[in-house]
């Protein structure tokens, strides 16, 4: 699976996820991309955008999008190294 982190994922949630290939928006060149742009430049090359922006749904029309969208309910880590799971 290519997943895509948003500007407020926390880059050291990719150790956990070494079946899958993980870049960020600052890496694909898109730290300056809107989020309503982000969706479509990473729709066209991802399977999963995740993110931390807790607004997005309302932002955005998410209808009818190909990219699954996760949205991590903190930007910090429990005690157990979770991210709120």
């Amino acid at each position: 699976m290519r997943i895509l982190f948003d500007h407020g994922t926390p880059a050291p949630l990719r150790r956990h996820l070494t079946d899958h290939h993980v870049l960020t928006a600052y890496e694909m060149g898109w730290a300056d991309l809107s989020n309503g742009d982000l969706l479509g430049a990473s729709e066209k090359s991802f399977d999963l955008l995740m993110t931390t922006d807790q607004n997005l749904k309302y932002q955005q029309n998410l209808a009818g999008r190909r990219l699954a969208i996760l949205v991590l309910p903190t930007t910090s880590p429990d005690s157990h190294g979770t991210f709120g799971t």
